[in-house]
């Protein structure tokens, strides 16, 4: 892959593989310093293909980005040009019946009764609840709901769900945001009740003659150029959106049924599906910003409860705080070349502009940084461990120090505020992806047990990571450098091309699902 960092991808393409030579170890642990080698590992074992969710695309459209709803009963998939769309599926429970938009049997070449543009049977059988001959095991459970086009000319570069206002009621209407390349992100509300006809919904964002579950309800502007992503905090009362302009947006979101939103989702009486605000533009990054996460403060930055992260082309990644309503970049990861906490520009400084969130400035974060674009970001369910995917093949592996922690281990270590934490590099699996970029990556829920983090990349794989505990390095647990063991690999040839994104299910520790370049959207079973 290519490494430089003086020019930002027209749109959004990774580099072609780099020339480095594959890498045949499938574990590898670095800490601080370099740690000895560790001993051959186990082969992996192959994730279970599931199921060919959406097959390969005949315009070509790559598959961009997946996401699950917080409750995990709604998948979504988004595409890029020439035919920008969005794809969801709703989850089938054993002994529930869900209402689907036709609610079709999807096989290996594409929809029942027609290809990749039909997201289900337009026959008129099988439309409103689905059937128990619908529901076999080529789909894994997941019922076609919707294809959305329309509202984006260009390329949607991602779909994210907002938070379940309470994921014990089946009654919660789901909210999603979509980011493209147009500029513009829209906010989606699903309506199931609705008895919207093709003259209501309109034939470019639904099936022919199908309802469409799925309305705009803000469009939110701002961004001079492609918006990269989007994210939503653990409430829904704040969305993030990022892009190649270099900065991050933050919106105040009042929607039914979340924080600040005010009554319950899906009241038929209520006809504004919520209000949006932008509370600030962030700035600071050199480079276009690829991804963000929200994540718990744990009280270690500035006031408030979460903050944001934000990873970049240019090789970094900043945390970003909020402190008496105003955000500022707390810290910048990936700065140090030396190991003593002062990033470059000098202590307080995270680059040669400092000035907080207006400059990029910030506190510091030890460990060396990434050679090149840092693609992804994931979040351990704890929120005390980061780990980036970036262009140069790494995984970093980085953990987050308490202030007191921060004063009596690391003094050089210099900090925003008094009152912040410190991120500090813990370690690195330097080849994630056999030379090539480390796309996506996204840590597991608990109930797939410890440690455990998915990677996609551009050798067209999906894999899985174990932690090994305890930590082979020498010294206590609590500065032992992590190592990471190859556990599980995709098949080769399953994707056709980079593997953009994958995700765990967030209530079933065995399923994943990824999506690439090929245009294809697959269900994966992991066994631990």
């Amino acid at each position: 892959m290519a490494t430089t960092a003086t020019a930002s991808p027209a749109e959004d393409g990774v580099p072609p593989p780099s020339s480095r030579p594959s890498s045949s170890s499938s574990s590898s642990s670095y800490g601080d310093s370099a740690a000895a080698p560790p001993a051959a590992p186990l082969p992996p074992e192959a994730l279970e293909p599931l199921a060919l969710l959406s097959p390969p695309s005949p315009s070509g459209s790559p598959a961009w980005h997946v996401d699950f709803s917080s409750d995990g009963r709604y998948l979504a998939a988004c595409f890029g040009s020439p035919d920008p769309r969005v794809r969801v599926w709703a989850r089938r429970r054993e002994g529930d019946r869900w209402t689907a938009g036709g609610g079709g049997k999807e096989g290996k070449d594409g929809a029942k009764g027609g290809g990749d543009d039909v997201a289900a049977d337009d026959g008129g059988e099988g439309r409103g609840k689905a059937t128990d001959d619908e529901h076999d095991d080529s789909n894994d459970g997941w019922i076609p709901l919707a294809t959305i086009r329309g509202e984006h000319a260009r390329t949607i570069r991602c779909v994210a769900f907002a938070p379940a206002s309470n994921p014990s009621d089946s009654s919660g209407v789901p909210f999603m945001a979509t980011a493209s390349f147009d500029g513009k992100v829209v906010v989606w509300e699903h309506r199931p009740d609705d008895d919207l006809g093709e003259d209501d919904c309109g034939q470019d964002r639904a099936p022919l003659g199908e309802p469409c579950p799925f309305e705009p309800i803000a469009q939110l502007e701002g961004h001079e150029s492609e918006v990269k992503c989007c994210a939503w905090n653990a409430t829904g009362s704040l969305l993030a959106t990022c892009g190649r302009d270099k900065s991050v947006w933050l919106w105040e979101c009042f929607l039914p049924g979340t924080v600040g939103g005010g009554g319950e989702g899906g009241d038929d009486d209520d006809d504004d599906g919520g209000e949006f605000e932008c509370l600030a533009v962030l700035q600071g990054h050199r480079g276009d910003v690829k991804s963000i996460a929200f994540g718990p403060s744990h009280g270690q930055w500035g006031e408030g409860e979460e903050v944001l992260y934000s990873a970049s082309y240019d090789d970094t990644l900043k945390v970003w705080a909020e402190e008496c309503g105003d955000w500022y970049c707390a810290a910048t990861l990936g700065t140090c070349d030396d190991g003593s906490g002062a990033p470059k520009g000098g202590a307080g400084s995270a680059d040669e502009d400092g000035g907080g969130a207006d400059g990029g400035g910030g506190g510091s974060a030890t460990g060396a940084s990434h050679a090149s674009t840092v693609w992804s970001l994931a979040l351990a369910p704890s929120g005390v461990r980061l780990f980036s995917g970036s262009d140069d093949g790494s995984l970093g592996i980085w953990k987050m120090h308490t202030a007191a922690e921060r004063r009596r281990r690391f003094p050089r270590a210099s900090a925003a505020s008094s009152t912040d934490g410190l991120w500090r590099r813990a370690g690195t699996v330097p080849d994630a992806h056999d030379g090539y970029a480390a796309l996506s990556a996204d840590c597991a829920p608990s109930r797939a047990g410890h440690g455990r983090v998915a990677t996609s990349g551009g050798d067209d794989r999906v894999r899985v990571w174990r932690e090994e505990w305890p930590p082979s390095s020498e010294g206590s647990d609590a500065d032992a450098a992590p190592t990471f063991a190859l556990e599980a690999v995709s098949p080769e040839g399953a994707h056709a091309g980079d593997v953009n994104c994958v995700r765990w299910h967030p209530a079933d520790g065995t399923r994943l699902v990824s999506c690439g370049d090929d245009g294809t959207v697959r269900a994966w079973r992991y066994r631990r």
